[in-house]
This record gives structure tokens, C-alpha cells and sequence, in this order.
């Protein structure tokens, strides 16, 4: 069953990487002291297991395996022992840093969330929903480098919205194959597309025109949220958080690259366009 752990800690600990290398949180960095690293494979593994819950499990179990999480957090919160490993390593971490239980629910709402709205009509809908699946990694992530400050907390849901809305764009083709499509609908009909345009070959001209309106809003976040969030941070949490900006914006410069042709050959970040960015944004307060 996709609840269980089937690999070692060091599998997990490998697994999680290669995970990571393929998204815009690049949370693995092996430059981060272990602590750091481990709290926050930790949590990283929390996600990707309701993650995959919400797009991997029989349609008909997911909503029984994320209840199993959710009583597991109780357990987490209450001090007793949770049944599932990932949780069992998560809870060294949330005692250890004293973090908060509702940004993991949040998490877990938004895949309960997956399971019954497949399509959203407008852009605030789909930033409403970045708010339970995107915005508590952000959160969670201040509370372990000890900087969750409320002007903080602000710009830090901008940059992970941003950042899930880039994922959106990147995985368009894939969430239609999984029944779901987080393009607004309204931006959808404004460009003359059909949701059938997301299960071709080659990306058309009009949906393209509708990932580069996405994608421009996403940029537009992560630069708001970038330049006040890095300023207000220091040491080992500026450096891990200009990660996550640095990814963004490798990211979007992938989608550009590739003229937003997300559906013949998904476009992903260069690695060394990432570390180039991410030196800039640790040393220049998140600019580009």
C-alpha cells in the first residue's frame, strides 16, 4: 500500500533528492548543516506522502489514507506515537522546532480538496487553493529557521504561490491526464481553448498564450514576495529560502525558453542556471 514505507532511511533519503531535483523546492541542498537538513527532508517527506495519497492511491481508499494522516498528526500533536513512519520521523521534528499543527492539515485539506474540485473558474480560486497547498510549506519552512514573523509570513505565501502556479504551468499536461486542471477556466475560453487542447502533442499557440498569462503572474508574486522576504532573513534560512527562489525563477525562464511547449517536452530548469541564481539571490536580497 502507497501508505507504507517500503525503502530504508537512506532509499528515502535518496528518493527524496531525486524528487526534489525535479521540482521548484529544492529542499535536499546538501550545503545545509544536517539539522537543517534533516527537519526538512522530514517535511518534505510529510508532503510527498500526502501528495501521493491524493494522486496515486485507488480513488476509493484516498479519502481512508488521508483520515489515517490526519489521525496520525493527532497523535503527533498530542505526544503519543504515530502508526505511520513518515510520521513517526516528522515528529522528532515538530517537537524539536515546535511547529505548529495547522499548516500540516492545510496540506492535507488541499488533497481532500483534489478529490472533489477538478477545475477552477478564475485565478483567485486557484491562488485560494496554492493557500492550503503551497503557502504551509512556506510557513512551516519559517518555523524551522526560526523567522516566522508575520511580514515574513506574507511574502513567503506570495513566493510559494508563485512557485505552485509555476508547478501548474510545468505539469499541465500531466494534472489533465489526472483528471484535474488548475488553469483558470475563464483564462481558458478568453484564449479560444478547449480543455481537450491539454491532451495533445504539441501545446497550441492559444494555450500557450494562456501559460504565458500564468506564468506572468507567477513572476510578478515571486517578485514581490522575493525581495522583502530575503531581506528579512539571515544566515542559513537566507540561503535555503534564496533555493526556492532561485528555482522559481529558473523555472520560468525554462517555460520561456521552451515557448511554453509544456505538452511535447516539458520544460526544467538547468541546474546550473539554478545555482547561478540561487548565489544572486542569496547575496542580493532576492533580485534577479
Amino acid at each position: 500500500m502507497i501508505i507504507e514505507s517500503r525503502w530504508s532511511a537512506d532509499e528515502h533519503d535518496r528518493a527524496l533528492d531525486r524528487l526534489a531535483a525535479r521540482e521548484n523546492f529544492p529542499v535536499a541542498a546538501r550545503l545545509l548543516p544536517g539539522r537543517h537538513r534533516a527537519a526538512l527532508k522530514a517535511v518534505y517527506g510529510f508532503a510527498r506522502l500526502v501528495d501521493d495519497i491524493g494522486d496515486e492511491a485507488p480513488p476509493e481508499q484516498r479519502a481512508k489514507l488521508l483520515g489515517l494522516v490526519d489521525d496520525d498528526l493527532d497523535r503527533v500533536f498530542a505526544g503519543r506515537t504515530p502508526s505511520l513512519p513518515q510520521l513517526r520521523r516528522l515528529a522528532g521534528t515538530v517537537h524539536a522546532n515546535r511547529l505548529p499543527a495547522e499548516p500540516f492539515r492545510d496540506l492535507v485539506r488541499a488533497n481532500r480538496q483534489d478529490q472533489v474540485v477538478h477545475r477552477y473558474e478564475t485565478f483567485t480560486e486557484v491562488t485560494e487553493y496554492c493557500a492550503l497547498s503551497a503557502a504551509p510549506v512556506g510557513r512551516i519552512v519559517l518555523h524551522l529557521f526560526r523567522a516566522h514573523r508575520p511580514a515574513l509570513v506574507a511574502a513567503s505565501d506570495d513566493v510559494c504561490t508563485a512557485l505552485q502556479l509555476i508547478e501548474h504551468c510545468q505539469d499541465a499536461g500531466e494534472d489533465y491526464r489526472n483528471g484535474r486542471i488548475y488553469l483558470p477556466g475563464e483564462d481558458l475560453r478568453r484564449f479560444g481553448c478547449a480543455e481537450d487542447d491539454l491532451a495533445r502533442p504539441v501545446t497550441p499557440t492559444r494555450l500557450r498564450g494562456v501559460l504565458a498569462l500564468e506564468a506572468g503572474r507567477a513572476a510578478d508574486l515571486l517578485d514581490r514576495g522575493a525581495a522583502p522576504l530575503m531581506a528579512g532573513l539571515t544566515g542559513w534560512a537566507r540561503f535555503a529560502v534564496a533555493g526556492y527562489v532561485a528555482g522559481g525563477r529558473a523555472a520560468l525562464a525554462a517555460l520561456a525558453r521552451g515557448r511554453y511547449d509544456v505538452l511535447a517536452h516539458p520544460p526544467r530548469p538547468r541546474r546550473a542556471g539554478v545555482l547561478a541564481r540561487w548565489a544572486r539571490a542569496a547575496g542580493k536580497g532576492g533580485t534577479k
